[in-house]
């Protein structure tokens, strides 16, 4: 049976909004993978089909590997500001998301979906506006369109996606460098972590502008 979890523990409002403000820096999702020394960094085979950055509590859908199906029934769940994180095995030629799902998407206020397989209608889904990151892109699509099957999925349950294991309501911060999550028991003190990283970049960046050197970077940053 499918274990279909209809709520998780989702950040409070004020949380989920420091931790967009903390990524409007340069290279979020690297300050984040830099303060938690490397860890929760999906595989780089997962890449982003416009720029932009995704900030965003996950809400997670396993698909079955082989026979994989359009994640529709995630839209019953899911709730303005969610990040849609899909285990599609790393299925590279049957893409599991298109444009319509992007629309249905947006009307819930989703902010966008990350899928360790293959999207299709990226056109379409770059003119909406809707945030997302693939393993692949190809025109084929699944099965359900002609079989009119729909055959029960795992939501908000542990998932794999890109080498990580993502629990409903980690943290999700992806951009054109790649994709950091924060698991949900460690929110606030990463947050912490980050917004000083993030300040102590800047303030690195003003000293380059300044002319300092390495030498005098490492003595006072102590690292560059």
């Amino acid at each position: 049976m499918a274990q279909i979890i209809n709520e998780f523990k989702r950040p409070d409002k004020a949380l989920l909004e420091q931790y967009q403000e903390v990524a409007k820096c340069y290279s979020a999702s690297c300050v984040f993978a830099d303060v938690q020394r490397r860890r929760g960094v999906m595989h780089s085979a997962l890449k982003p089909i416009s720029n932009g950055t995704l900030v965003g509590p996950a809400l997670t859908v396993k698909l079955s590997v082989g026979d994989l199906q359009d994640c529709l029934d995630a839209l019953t769940v899911a709730q303005a500001g969610d990040v849609i994180v899909v285990d599609a095995g790393g299925e590279t030629e049957t893409s599991i998301w298109g444009g319509l799902m992007g629309g249905l998407c947006l009307q819930k206020g989703v902010r966008g979906a990350i899928v360790d397989g293959a999207v299709r209608d990226i056109d379409e889904l770059r003119d909406l506006g809707f945030f997302l990151f693939s393993r692949s892109v190809t025109a084929r699509g699944t099965h359900t369109m002609y079989s009119k099957r729909k055959d029960e999925m795992d939501l908000n349950v542990p998932i794999q996606c890109g080498g990580v294991v993502v629990n409903p309501g980690d943290m999700i911060i992806g951009d054109e460098n790649g994709i950091s999550v924060v698991a949900n028991t460690e929110l606030e003190a990463v947050l912490k972590l980050a917004q000083e990283q993030a300040e102590r970049e800047e303030q690195t960046r003003q000293a380059i502008n300044a002319g300092k050197t390495v030498d005098e970077l490492l003595e006072e940053f102590g690292r560059i």
